[in-house]
């Protein structure tokens, strides 16, 4: 929870990490939404108020975005609708309006609201606020319990949580930019429902700069103002908001009322993309990456590529994925695939960013367009799998080092026959897997690339099989 979510101290008797309102004033630091105005107890000038405060919302049709839930007859509108709140966990990136809903349900159902930041909070806290929710309880009012950060408690602690959820003596809203699937036990999951919030389209970020606008008469912004604040946004409306006040103060500064996206640009500078690196969005990304290589579209994979190094995601790491690729989705089919990959990530380590990158970039048009197999990665799991349930199997006797007397004398590789010294350079009919066990068949080359050859190339040597086998039952 952000600290200026709340303004004021924590209400007697309560730690510092818990903010508790009676009231169930509305309001957040992150939002989706803006309303004009304000309400509630005084509030600082509002000349000096982050516009993400001073723009909050106060009632659920004041709010952009989110569409899917909030609509009429969408989850969270038929909710609010029924007048009885539910335990849920709102899961979306940052700036989409987490905090500022869970705000909202409270002053719409006249709940007590308690507000915890699992950064900062413990199970000291989590008592401290069971506490004063009994004292509401008492008083014939029912709470929802807020906590920001959910997926950053640890077990203990989302534990501590469950006997007063369970009880209904809150109603717990939990918000995570991560996958709770992961992230939230499961036993705090099913007593909540999730809910998936989304990223602020285009259209929904530049809605929200026109309403902003009307707190700034001041300043007027052109379209393609609009259009160039909505894009360096990224689906946040509070990076949204605060970019738009600190074009404001530029615009100020230049004595300035008419902006255009030329100042924009030159009152921001240089804005790094939304990027998370140990987050959903950096595998979600990775993800689409590798699916993109393996579905043999250069252009999809070059898309993802770039997102992510625009964002900040180690090259190293994605020449590492890139390699991983070429072995999994291409394997034999292509070999060169892995010479080009490997060769991509020893350039990079040459070269650095940001000439490195482009060898990155090539490896992985390479590796879109190569012929695809996933032949020996599938043989090599079947292998794993057979190997782990099986039980030891004794090298047959034919197969065994013979480096002794001993061991010569006992049988070791007598029987064994010299594959160079047969014909084609091939025993036919040998065995080389352990005494009774059947011909698995795992690596099954795919009609593409390289694994053409290498499928005429096993079925002949199973032709020969096949025919030592017949003189020797003819004999």
């Amino acid at each position: 929870m952000s600290e200026d979510l709340f303004s004021g101290a924590a209400p007697e008797g309560l730690p510092s990490g818990v903010v508790a309102s009676g009231a169930a004033t509305s309001g957040a630091a992150t939002s989706g939404a803006v309303a004009s105005g304000g309400q509630g107890a005084a509030a600082p000038h509002a000349a000096s108020m982050p516009l993400a405060e001073l723009l909050r919302p106060h009632s659920l049709d004041q709010v952009i975005g989110q569409s899917h839930l909030l609509a009429p007859g969408k989850p969270l509108h038929t909710a609010f609708a029924a007048g009885k709140p539910h335990s849920m966990i709102l899961w979306g990136p940052p700036g989409v309006g987490k905090t500022t809903l869970a705000r909202l349900m409270a002053h719409a159902f006249d709940y007590a609201f308690i507000a915890l930041s699992a950064v900062f909070s413990g199970v000291k806290d989590i008592r401290a606020a069971m506490e004063q929710a009994q004292a509401y309880a008492a008083q014939g009012r029912g709470t929802i319990l807020f906590i920001d950060e959910i997926h950053r408690f640890n077990k203990s602690q989302q534990d501590a949580l469950l006997p007063f959820v369970e009880s209904g003596l809150v109603v717990f809203v939990g918000a995570t930019t991560e996958n709770p699937s992961f992230e939230v036990n499961s036993a705090l999951l099913s007593r909540a429902q999730v809910y998936v919030l989304q990223s602020l389209s285009d259209a929904e970020l530049m809605q929200l700069a026109q309403r902003a606008l009307q707190a700034l008469p001041d300043m007027r912004m052109a379209d393609d103002a609009l259009q160039t604040l909505a894009a360096l946004a990224d689906g946040d409306a509070r990076r949204l908001l605060n970019a738009l006040q600190q074009v404001h103060v530029a615009a100020q500064a230049a004595g300035r009322a008419d902006v255009d996206a030329a100042f924009v640009q030159q009152a921001l500078g240089a804005q790094a993309r939304r990027f998370d690196k140990g987050g959903d969005s950096f595998y979600d990304q990775i993800s689409a990456l590798h699916k993109s290589v393996r579905g043999s579209h250069p252009d999809a994979a070059l898309y993802w590529l770039t997102r992510m190094l625009d964002g900040g995601a180690d090259p190293r790491y994605l020449a590492r994925r890139i390699i991983r690729m070429a072995w999994e989705d291409i394997g034999l089919a292509d070999p060169k695939a892995m010479q080009i990959a490997n060769d991509a990530a020893l350039t990079y380590e040459r070269l650095g960013s940001p000439e490195g990158e482009l060898a990155l970039a090539q490896a992985v048009i390479y590796l879109a367009v190569a012929a695809k197999s996933n032949a020996g990665y599938m043989a090599y799991n079947q292998a794993r799998a057979f190997v782990k349930q099986d039980k030891s199997r004794e090298v047959p006797i034919h197969l065994r080092n013979a480096p002794t007397k001993l061991m010569k004398e006992l049988g070791h590789g007598r029987a064994y026959r010299y594959a160079h010294d047969e014909p084609n350079a091939y025993a036919a009919g040998e065995t080389y897997l352990p005494d009774g066990m059947a011909e698995p068949g795992w690596y099954q080359p795919v009609a593409r690339g390289l694994e053409i050859k290498i499928g005429e190339k096993l079925a002949l040597l199973k032709s020969w099989d096949a025919e030592a086998a017949a003189k020797a039952d003819k004999k």
